[in-house]
């Protein structure tokens, strides 16, 4: 190349350079305002844009980063072998997330709670997952166990709670025996467990037959609330039960002896037909009676469990074990939008397994839903306990990226 030729091509490139950023401003320090104008052009999101984060969340590996502080952490956990028919709930964490894409802080905002959650006064950060090994069971427990008890023991970012909340994303129902044996340690009480679910849960182990018994094969996802009453983490009385809802399971043999061992460690039952009895004002009532405090009392710390097998296969058939004849997602979400008022502690939406649903992510969309209403009673909840039911247009801070 001629020398005229090359040092026209090198100033070129120079121009080049200089128009691209050789004018070297990522070195300098750039104001609050000019940070500002920059969120405001590129920080908008469209529901199908940005990391697949839950509700375009600001994502953190919270277990790595104990700096990052948050009052509601959304944490999944992706384990699933200790089902007892299909597997696949390893994978409802992704799923759940990406199906609540359109959910945002933008708008966000839920009528029935007068409240946006993700606009308000509580840091709601999607923690990321549980690295849960899918080798050894009795490993994912003690894992699943301090990993809750790493993040529920933080300081929480508001002066409005002592301790942050977590909801998981599970995964499979096994979940909510380390998450109850972390929460029971956190608070140093035992809990109650409003429990939504097709199933009882409560099984006594040798109610799975097999000659080849062993103490690990006890952790399961029918026995771990069995396993919770004989370790004390339930301060299940006759006067203070936890509370099934939903409930449309085959039992063992020939007889009740299921219910019967339920009833002996203190469940309240609601059957899935009771609701065309009751309707779902009558499911809400009956909640609302079993957790109502005593006289001069406290409201007791309640572990929300939702196994999105509760409702109908119709409207959820990505799950392990599906029973026909459940809720409707309307029916589940008017129930959870009836029991705001109850303390809730912590809270979980487990069972969902993307591989079995349908096309249009129906089970994933209503775990979605389900962690939503969640959140909103947690943030109206946490709110209202302070006295700060009208909380001022200024006081609030966006938590999330928006969308259309």
């Amino acid at each position: 190349m001629r020398p005229a030729v090359l040092s026209a091509v090198l100033a070129a490139a120079g121009s080049v350079v200089n128009a691209c950023g050789g004018s070297h401003d990522h070195d300098r320090d750039f104001s609050p305002e000019e940070l500002a104008e920059l969120e405001k052009k590129w920080g908008f999101e469209w529901g199908f844009s940005g990391i697949g984060s839950f509700a375009h969340l600001k994502y953190v590996k919270c277990l790595t980063t104990p700096s990052e502080l948050f009052d509601i952490g959304i944490i999944g956990v992706p384990f699933d072998t200790a089902v007892s028919y299909r597997p696949g709930a390893r994978f409802g964490p992704r799923a759940i997330r990406q199906a609540s894409s359109r959910q945002t802080s933008f708008r966000g905002f839920n009528p029935r709670a007068n409240i946006n959650p993700y606009q308000n006064w509580a840091k709601i950060l999607d923690c990321g997952d549980v690295p849960v090994t899918p080798m050894d069971n009795a490993m994912a427990l003690v894992q699943m166990t301090e990993a809750f008890k790493e993040l529920g023991s933080r300081k929480p970012a508001s002066q409005l709670l002592q301790k942050p909340k977590l909801i998981t994303l599970g995964g499979d129902h096994s979940l909510a025996l380390p998450a109850l044996r972390a929460l029971k340690e956190i608070y140093g009480r035992p809990l109650r467990v409003l429990h939504f679910d097709a199933h009882l849960d409560t099984w006594h182990p040798e109610k799975y037959p097999s000659t080849w018994t062993s103490d690990q094969a006890q952790f399961n996802h029918g026995s771990m609330f069995w396993m919770a009453s004989n370790e004390g983490l339930l301060s299940n009385s006759s006067s203070s039960r936890s509370v099934h809802a939903g409930l449309r399971t085959r039992l063992s043999g020939d007889d009740f002896s299921d219910f019967d061992d339920d009833t002996a460690q203190n469940w309240y039952r609601l059957t899935s037909d009771d609701i065309d009895d009751l309707g779902t004002a009558g499911i809400i009532s009956a909640i609302l009676e079993q957790f109502a405090p005593r006289e001069g009392e406290e409201q007791d710390p309640i572990y929300l469990s939702v196994d999105i097998d509760v409702l109908d296969p119709a409207f959820a058939p990505g799950t392990g074990t599906p029973e026909p004849g459940g809720w409707t997602s309307r029916e589940l979400i008017r129930i959870l939008r009836g029991i705001e008022s109850l303390n809730l502690v912590g809270a979980d939406v487990v069972e969902v397994a993307p591989a079995y649903q349908g096309a249009g992510e129906e089970t994933a969309l209503a775990g979605a839903q389900v962690v939503y209403e969640i959140l909103s009673s947690m943030v109206k909840k946490g709110r209202e306990g302070m006295g700060r039911v009208d909380v001022e247009q200024g006081e609030k801070k966006k938590t999330g990226k928006d969308e259309l």
